[in-house]
């Protein structure tokens, strides 16, 4: 097989050390050299002087958690070109697994340029990623603490769930403080409702009507400052984002036009997948990098698995929150593309068919830099006009009905 690196190497990166295989190439002659070194800044720069040094021009390094971005940072400021592998991807024989080994299978490896790499953004998105990240799990640690605080107020018996559709909005959150500060009677609680719940006095009475302790109140109030720390961290995030968001700006500006995109999730997509589209050779490789395809699961000429197959779960989860948000914009291509995949597949798939289109709709406008033009929600019926009437007619054909078509007079 063809060398296409005859110096690199590869790095078994761990929590404490790295263990480096350089692998050189000369007169058809083989010579690898293995050194470990931990993971200090001092020693990871001892690292990039050695490999520097063996006059390598190529590294490869596992994505092993956190424990490989260090590693990236101090070598990313040398003269080498980093390749980033998925271990999925890498794996070695079974049986034959020791650093030193994992270390020169990476070398052979990318030696012979069989390393797929993997996205690696530039430090202004990765930033922004981080960020974002932490924000929508802190979203998610505040709907966790929300789910704790019904739970208790379930175990007291008490119903608001039932007649206000958030319990820490603003009327719940008048409620629940009263229940801590000691307040029982439900028609004094009811009272604290705002004007614009719709559930009657009467139905909030008998909600409220509970056996409430001293120790729901201890955890009614736990939770609470739990959720009022996590807001405040939220805000904090927001703060940040807005701080760092100028290199995003115009971008996120082109994103916000397609329906069901909003500015945070404009953000959430750019810090997943960059600005720079040219990475991606088609808009269906970004699809399948993020996961938005069925995956490849043939075996014999038969299909076993249509599912989708894994990606980038971050950029996921929120493609499929935006499609579900386009899926409810009256008059539109969106919803008319959902409309005409749930009838086949079920809203499931035409949710994530739906993902998938919004995706492909940002490559191009990442690309070309022009806004969100919409088809308008007849675009399918006057693309296959021919075909719409013909399963129009089969339809009623089935239903009894003789028919007979006939062009209207101009």
């Amino acid at each position: 097989m063809e060398v296409l690196y005859p110096h690199c190497a590869g790095l078994d990166v761990h929590k404490d050390t790295v263990v480096a295989c350089v692998r050189h190439m000369a007169n058809g002659l083989v010579r690898r050299e293995v050194r470990t070194f931990k993971t200090t800044t001092k020693d990871l720069l001892a690292l990039s002087d050695w490999l520097a040094g063996e006059g390598c021009t190529q590294v490869a390094m596992e994505a092993t958690g956190i424990y490989w971005k260090p590693v990236w940072h101090v070598l990313s400021d040398g003269d080498f070109t980093l390749v980033l592998a998925n271990a999925a991807h890498v794996k070695n024989v079974p049986g034959r697994k020791t650093d030193v080994n994992d270390a020169t299978w990476l070398a052979d490896l990318l030696a012979h340029g069989l390393i797929r790499a993997s996205f690696v953004p530039d430090p202004p998105t990765q930033e922004m990623r981080g960020l974002l990240r932490t924000r929508k799990q802190l979203v998610r640690e505040r709907g966790r603490h929300t789910q704790r605080l019904q739970k208790t107020l379930e175990d007291a018996n008490i119903k608001l769930d039932s007649v206000i559709s958030d319990i820490i909005g603003l009327s719940g959150r008048r409620m629940i403080e009263a229940l801590i500060a000691g307040e029982t009677d439900p028609g004094a609680l009811a009272a604290l409702a705002d004007r614009r719940v719709k559930a009657t006095p009467a139905e909030l009475e008998a909600a409220l009507r509970g056996r409430i302790t001293r120790h729901h109140r201890f955890l009614l109030r736990l939770h609470l400052k739990q959720i009022d720390a996590i807001d405040a961290a939220i805000g904090d995030i927001d703060q940040e984002v807005d701080a760092q968001i100028e290199p995003f700006r115009t971008a996120i500006q082109l994103l916000t036009t397609i329906p069901g995109v909003d500015a945070l999730s404009a953000c959430v997509i750019l810090a997943e997948i960059g600005r720079d589209m040219s990475r991606f050779p088609t808009a269906g490789h970004l699809i399948s990098w993020a996961g938005l395809c069925p995956k490849n699961d043939e075996s014999a000429g038969k299909r076993r698995s249509n599912r989708m197959r894994k990606g980038a779960p971050w950029l996921k989860t929120t493609l499929v929150q935006c499609a579900r948000a386009a899926a409810r914009k009256k008059a539109s291509y969106l919803q008319a593309q959902f409309h005409r995949l749930r009838a086949r597949r079920g809203a499931r798939k035409a949710t994530g068919a739906l993902a998938a289109s919004i995706l492909t709709i940002v490559y191009h406008m990442l690309t070309s830099g022009e806004l969100y033009h919409d088809l308008g929600p007849d675009h399918f019926d006057h693309r296959a006009k021919a075909a719409q009437t013909q399963r129009l007619v089969a339809r009623l054909q089935n239903l009894g009905y003789a028919v007979q078509i006939a062009p209207l007079a101009a």
